[in-house]
């Protein structure tokens, strides 16, 4: 057979088929299946040819168990499809034939498919919405959204706030059911509309300096209120102003009313510190002068009472005895008197004529540590004379610009 000359039916020349055939039928595919599985269980039918035992035998298999068999194969692949799993964080809403039926949480599941439909949602995600401005992917910058910032105040003054609120999801079925546009774009409309509302009760004075705070948490009331009432299944976690001034355009002319303001403030603080501290001093100082005027009065009173009980004591003895209280009374007075005088009390008799040489730094050494001095002949001096030494003394004094204690002669 020469080489450019094809076989007999579907054989080479070399009388083997030709291995460049088209796809396997369908029906052979199936008889093969049936022929193996019918070798396996025994099932043999025999030869339709009469004559002889060396007839062969075909193994065969009926038509109802291959499109069993193809059933059961089909239902494998179908229940092997329904297994899914939900990833930690998410959760999955099952929707048989379009409704609500359940909602399962991490892990593997089963459905049946074609049936049940899930859709997972992330409820444990942290997502930032940005009000009035965009955050710039590539770094720290971001772009500014004028038609979001710009908000009218209740004194009719425009101020440009910027906010950045951060929710997620409670409710994924509230949400896949009741919302029709992505969650970011609900929260951003329902917050514009919210903040709009607050800054419209405020003035502009307060929105910009010490209102930012009680605005952000008004503004999250309010936006949780807002996609609650729409059962929207959102949950807000935090609002944040992230900036509020005036616009561009007055910037200027703001910059210098708000010095202006927080220079009177700084005076005022300064006059209410200079106030809180001049006051205590003089309110401290008035009761002083109160305290020191009531101890003197009853320093003086205890004084007076106790001079009045001395004197009803003085005259119950003296009523008692006249001469020697009154003897008593003169003593006590000139020692009282004479002590803090610098007069030396001398007895003429005692000198014997002769000239008495004091020794003054000696006598002034003596009169502070004892109420007693030795004069140079040795006789001590007392502080006071009697009444009986009186009439028969005279006495000198003799100045000596120095304070000396006075005595007299205790010989005689």
């Amino acid at each position: 057979m020469p080489w450019n000359e094809p076989g007999s039916g579907d054989k080479d020349p070399w009388n083997r088929k030709d291995q460049k055939q088209g796809p396997p039928d369908l029906d052979e595919l199936v008889k093969n299946i049936s022929d193996r599985v019918n070798t396996m269980l025994g099932s043999k039918k025999k030869s339709s040819g009469g004559g002889g035992g060396g007839g062969s035998s075909t193994p065969t298999l009926p038509g109802k168990f291959s499109i069993l068999l193809i059933a059961l194969i089909a239902f494998a692949v179908w229940v092997g499809s329904g297994f899914y799993t939900i990833q930690q964080g998410e959760q999955g809403v099952v929707l048989r034939l379009g409704k609500y039926t359940d909602s399962k949480d991490a892990g593997l599941h089963w459905r049946p498919r074609f049936i049940d439909e899930v859709e997972k949602v992330n409820v444990q995600n942290i997502n930032t919405v940005e009000v009035g401005y965009r955050a710039n992917g590539r770094g720290s910058g971001k772009v500014k959204q004028e038609r979001e910032a710009l908000m009218l105040t209740e004194d009719e003054n425009i101020i440009d706030i910027e906010f950045a609120v951060q929710y997620d999801i409670k409710d994924p079925r509230q949400l896949l059911f009741n919302v029709s546009e992505p969650a970011s774009i609900v929260v951003r409309s329902a917050t514009e509309s919210a903040v709009r509302e607050i800054v419209g009760r405020n003035s502009m004075d307060f929105a910009i300096t010490e209102g930012r705070a009680a605005i952000a948490s008004e503004t999250k009331a309010l936006v949780q209120e807002i996609l609650d009432r729409f059962e929207t299944g959102i949950n807000i976690k935090a609002v944040e102003a992230q900036n509020a001034q005036p616009p561009s355009q007055v910037k200027a002319a703001f910059d210098d009313a708000v010095k202006a303001r927080e220079d009177q403030v700084r005076a005022k603080n300064r006059a209410e510190a200079y106030s809180n501290d001049i006051l205590p001093r003089a309110r401290g100082g008035a009761a002083r002068v109160v305290q020191e005027a009531e101890g003197y009065k009853a320093s003086v009173v205890s004084r007076a009472e106790g001079d009045a009980q001395r004197f009803a004591s003085i005259l119950e003895e003296y009523s008692k005895a006249p001469a020697i209280t009154r003897d008593r009374l003169y003593i006590e007075t000139m020692e009282e008197v004479l002590s803090n005088a610098s007069k030396l009390m001398i007895d003429k008799d005692a000198s014997s004529g002769s000239v008495m040489y004091l020794p003054l730094d000696q006598l002034l050494k003596n009169s502070s540590s004892s109420g007693r001095i030795m004069p140079s002949s040795g006789s001590p001096l007392n502080a006071l004379p009697t009444s009986s030494d009186r009439s028969s003394r005279s006495s000198t004094s003799q100045t000596t610009g120095t304070p000396l204690r006075q005595g007299r002669n205790l010989s005689q």
